[in-house]
Parts: structure tokens; sequence; C-alpha cells
């Protein structure tokens, strides 16, 4: 078989590489300076820019590929697994349905390369999966229904991993998978489906990041104050809050030298972010009905020894608790592809 090629654009970065099935070939991060992203007006205009790159890099490598395989972004809500990408997906990423993201480029990116290398191009289980029950979407009101934007991806490769390495078939396993990184999303999985989920940008624990779930009536005064704009409301939520907004920085590393020196307050914020992690998992076990055959943390933060610690603390009355540092989202996406290949699963329709 040729090799799988994935794409995954990000913010400021582009990760591409080669799998020979389930082995890595090569890759390579290709870092955006911002200075050079910012003469783009919209994120849609990073378009030809990336792909270029991309372009040179596969093409210096390999002169033919099976697949390639691409991070999906915000589209419509869809269940997870691959999608064969086709003129819908586009246009809707090109919209940018449920928001604008990088990650809404990758699906073009794919269908671009394909073409030229003459092979299929699919993206798998994108941020916009959505496998939520009845029950899950109501909110309180409503004007304001639930919905999933999670990191779908790494959520159901964790619990692909766990049920393989535990020896319960995927279809029947119950986890409660926290993915802990930038943005937060704890998941209850039942039966590999991700039944329920906070909203990682505006709901849960408060990360490096984000803010999370925050108390309402303050929240809304904050608003209606008259000191900041729709914008920097949105910007406070999303990019400003969490550990950037208590200690300066989003960088966990950065916290945990603090606390090595001694910052009471660096070590007060970081046990209530494990803090806030573990009761939502305590909140997902109860969707599972307490019946959770092990609580799974995964993602980068899940690396460290003293968030995974603190979380495991509070949360291993539920259920085993299995970490698995990292989120490995070019092995996820090239392992669905080669399944795909291989006729062990299907491609949907999007």
């Amino acid at each position: 078989m040729n090799p799988i090629l994935v794409v995954n654009p990000g913010s400021t970065s582009t990760k591409m590489a080669l799998f020979d099935c389930e082995r890595e070939r090569c890759a390579e991060v290709l870092r955006h300076d911002p200075a050079s992203l910012r003469r783009f007006a919209r994120l849609w205009d990073q378009c030809e820019f990336r792909l270029h790159l991309v372009r040179e890099w596969a093409f210096a490598r390999t002169e033919a590929v099976a697949a390639v395989v691409a991070m999906g972004g915000l589209l419509r809500p869809l269940p997870g697994g691959t999608y064969h990408v086709n003129e819908r997906m586009l246009e809707d990423a090109r919209a940018n349905l449920q928001g604008e993201h990088a990650s809404n480029l990758g699906c073009a990116m794919a269908y671009r390369l394909a073409r030229e290398f003459g092979c299929e191009a699919y993206i798998v289980d994108p941020v916009s999966v959505d496998e939520l029950e009845p029950l899950a979407r109501y909110s309180g009101h409503p004007l304001v229904a639930r919905s999933a934007l999670s990191h779908a991806l790494n959520i159901h490769a964790a619990g692909r991993r766990a049920a393989a390495e535990t020896g319960k078939p995927y279809g029947e396993s119950r986890f409660v998978v926290a993915h802990l990184g930038g943005g937060i999303s704890v998941a209850p999985l039942r039966g590999g489906r991700i039944i329920d989920v906070n909203d990682a940008s505006s709901d849960g624990p408060f990360s490096p990041e984000r803010t999370g779930g925050l108390p309402l009536q303050p929240f809304i005064t904050l608003c209606f104050s008259g000191s900041h704009t729709e914008r920097e409301v949105r910007d406070l939520v999303r990019g400003a809050g969490g550990l950037t907004a208590y200690l300066g920085t989003n960088s966990a590393m950065d916290v945990e030298a603090m606390i090595a020196r001694g910052d009471a307050k660096a070590r007060e914020v970081y046990e209530a972010m494990a803090y806030q992690i573990a009761k939502e998992i305590g909140a997902m076990a109860a969707v599972l009905k307490g019946d959770v055959h092990a609580v799974i943390l995964t993602g980068g933060l899940a690396g460290s020894t003293l968030l995974a610690g603190w979380i495991t603390e509070r949360v291993r009355f539920i259920a085993p608790v299995i970490v698995y540092p990292g989120e490995d989202e070019m092995h996820s996406l090239a392992m669905e592809a080669v399944r795909v290949l291989r006729g062990e699963t299907d491609a949907h329709e999007y």
C-alpha cells in the first residue's frame, strides 16, 4: 500500500506526516509566523499559502499516496467516523458553519492534494461530531440548546485504545474520557458514542486559555457593564481565561515551574483546575449511572504528573484511571484511513 498523507492545520502551524500503515515514515510541523498570517484578511485566504507548503513537502517525499486524510473542522453536527470529502463539506467549511477555526481548512487541503495524487480524501471525527442523547441537549431554556463541539478525534481514539487494552469491545465499552489541552472536553463514551460532553469553548472546567462555565448573573453584569465590547468578552472567555487570566501564562510548564519555586497562588490555581476537571468527570460518570469501565485522561496536559495525580486522587473511586499523555492526532487520522482502505470500516458520505 502507498503511504497515507496526513494534514492537520492549526492556528499558527500546519502538521504533516506520511504513514506506512501503522508506522510513521516522516513528519514535520511547519510553524507559521503570526506576522505572515496577519497579511491574510480572512482565515480562508491562508488556504493557498498553506497548501503550497504542504504540496512541496509531500511531493519531495513521495510520488504516490493511497489517501489524504485531514483534521475535520466545525462542520454541521454529525456522528463520529470517517467521511469522504465532498462539495457539500467544502461549502460548509468555507462558510465557517459553526465558527472560524484553522481546522476548517483541512478538508479543502486534503481534497486538493488528493486530486493531484489521484486518490481519495477523508476527514475523521471532526470537532462537530454530535452524538448527544436527547436529555443532554437541554440547557435550562429553549432559546439556548446544548450542542456538541469537542475534541472528538482524540476522545474516540483514546476510547478505542482503552477498549483494546482492557479486552472490551468498543461497542460495549463505558468510559469517561477527559481530553486535557488548551481546551478541555470531558465526555461519557457508551458503546463507542460520545453521548454527552461539555462545550470546551464555553462550558465545563477552566483550562490554560478558557474560562469554562462562569456564574451567569455576574457574567451578565460584566457583559452589559459597558467596559467590554462583544469581541473583548468573547476573547476573555476563549483565549484570555483560565490559567492565562489567573497567572499570566497558558503554559502548564511555566505554572509547574512557579509551583516548584514555592508560588502558593500558582499551586492553588493549578489544583483548582484539577478540582474542576474531577467534578466534570464525576458528572459524566453520573450520565453512565456509575457503571464505568475506566476513567481516561488524555491530551497534552495528561502528561503532567502533578495535574493527573490531583485528578486521580478525586476520581479513582469511580473506576480505574488510565493516562494516555498527548493526543497523537496524526496517528489517529492515519489509522482510521487505513481501516477504510482495508475494508474494516466504511467511510460515510457527508
